[in-house]
C-alpha cells in the first residue's frame, strides 16, 4: 500500500494522541511521521520530514496560528486537514473551498472520509500539476474567507478530471444526483461534483440561488419566468423549464416579489 505520509499538529496532548491512535486503527493508508503543538513545530517538521499531509488544529488556541501555516502549502506542496470544533461561519468556507475537515469529536465515519479525500486529491495531483496549483488557490480563497470573514463567489468543485475553481455566477441550476450534484453552467458545460445538493443549499448565497426541488437549486438571476399550469415551474433564461415543488410555491413566490 502506497500510504499518505502525514504529521499531527495540536496543542493539546490528548487530542494528538487520539487522532494518531484513530488513524492507526481505522486508517491505515496514513503513516503519522510526526507530531506538534504549535505552528513553530509544524514548520520545523514540514522542513525536515517533508509530510503529504498535515492535520491541524485551527485553534491553537485562537484560531490565527493554524491560518498561519496556510501560506506555507504552496512552498511545500502539502494537503491540510483541518480539525476543528468549529461550528459556525468556517464551515461554509470550509466547504465552498473544498477543504478537507474533521469536527470534534472527532466521527469514525468523517475520518474515513477526509482520508479518502487525501488519496483522491493525492491521485490526481499526480495526473495533472494544474490541479496542485488549483487548491493552493483553493486553500488561498479559505484563507481569506476566514480572515475577512464573507462570504465569496468562488467555488471549488472536484470532478472527474479535477479540481477545478468557478464563479457561482456562472452556475444555471445545480440538480441532485444522489450523493452528488450536476452542476449546469450558463455557457452549456456541465460537472459532476462529489457534494449533496444539501451542501450547496447550505453554501450558495441565498439571495442568488434558490431551492425550488428536492432535486434542484436554480440561479435566481438566470428566472425569466414562473408558469403555474399543469403543475408549477421556473423557466430559466435558455428555456428549460424545471419543477417547483408544490411545498415551496408561496415561499419561491415571495422570493420572486423581493428580487
Amino acid at each position: 500500500m502506497d500510504k499518505i505520509t502525514a504529521i499531527i499538529i495540536d496543542d493539546e496532548l490528548f487530542a494528538r494522541e487520539n487522532l494518531l491512535m484513530l488513524l492507526n486503527e481505522y486508517c491505515p493508508e496514513i503513516d503519522v511521521i510526526g507530531m506538534g503543538e504549535n505552528v513553530e513545530d509544524a514548520r520545523s517538521l514540514i522542513k525536515e520530514k517533508k509530510p503529504e499531509a498535515v492535520f491541524l488544529d485551527i485553534r491553537m488556541p485562537s484560531g490565527e496560528e493554524g491560518l498561519e501555516l496556510l501560506d506555507d502549502v504552496q512552498k511545500e506542496k502539502f494537503q491540510i486537514v483541518f480539525v476543528t470544533a468549529f461550528k459556525d461561519y468556517a464551515i461554509k468556507a470550509f466547504n465552498a473551498n473544498a477543504i478537507h475537515y474533521i469536527l470534534k469529536p472527532i466521527d469514525i465515519e468523517d475520518l474515513k472520509e477526509a482520508v479518502d479525500k487525501l488519496k483522491q486529491y493525492k491521485e490526481m495531483f499526480n495526473e495533472d500539476d494544474h490541479n496542485l496549483q488549483t487548491y493552493i488557490e483553493s486553500i488561498k480563497n479559505f484563507s481569506d474567507n476566514i480572515h475577512y470573514q464573507e462570504e465569496s463567489n468562488k467555488i471549488t468543485i472536484t470532478h472527474l478530471r479535477g479540481i477545478k475553481i468557478i464563479e457561482d455566477s456562472s452556475i444555471l441550476y445545480i440538480e441532485g444526483e444522489g450523493n452528488c450534484s450536476s452542476l449546469h453552467f450558463i455557457d452549456g458545460a456541465s460537472f459532476l461534483d462529489t457534494r449533496t445538493l444539501k451542501v450547496y443549499d447550505e453554501i450558495l448565497n441565498s439571495k442568488k440561488f434558490y431551492r425550488i426541488h428536492k432535486k434542484y437549486i436554480i440561479n435566481l438571476e438566470e428566472l425569466t419566468d414562473y408558469i403555474h399550469q399543469d403543475g408549477y415551474f421556473a423557466k430559466l433564461k435558455n428555456g428549460i423549464k424545471l419543477p417547483v415543488a408544490r411545498v415551496r410555491v408561496a415561499d419561491f413566490i415571495q422570493k420572486i416579489k423581493s428580487l
